[in-house]
């Protein structure tokens, strides 16, 4: 089981029992709590019980792909390059084109509700944390959740 919280349209964090990871897309930059510090830029990373993967687009910006349990969440903000190389069951954007590319069950607002909802013809709802048990407990059909 995780959570999903987003205080600003740039930021998810990602809890779990064991660990919390925040992903800022505008800065391109994990934060974990490491004694190392930030993580920043593309790569694959083990931090707790999350297994992540930063995926450097063409324009020099990092998307990520991280998976807890087998269930993966793609954590994209408004980029739209590279998304052949995310698979996401949980998907974290802002793009209408991300989420039609990517095909997610389950979509994480990060900014740009009312387009996805008018051009997609999904439904919305608004949760101050997303709670996901397992990947049976995501929603039948596709939906949009709004963090606040």
């Amino acid at each position: 089981m995780f959570e999903i919280e987003s205080r600003n349209q740039d930021e998810i964090t990602i809890s779990t029992k064991k660990t919390a990871v925040k992903f800022n897309i505008a800065d391109a930059e994990i934060d974990a709590g490491l004694a190392v510090g930030k993580i920043r830029g593309p790569g694959e990373f083990e931090i707790g019980d999350v297994s992540i993967r930063g995926v450097a687009t063409e324009s020099g910006k990092t998307i990520y792909d991280a998976e807890i349990g087998g269930m993966h969440i793609g954590i994209i903000g408004g980029i739209e390059e590279n998304l052949d190389d995310i698979v996401a069951d949980v998907l974290c954007t802002s793009s209408v084109r991300a989420i039609r590319e990517i095909e997610p069950k389950l979509v994480v607002s990060m900014g740009n509700v009312d387009a996805m909802v008018s051009e997609l013809k999904l439904t919305a709802h608004t949760e101050k944390k997303l709670k996901v048990k397992n990947l049976d407990s995501l929603p039948a059909t596709k939906e949009v959740v709004v963090l606040n």
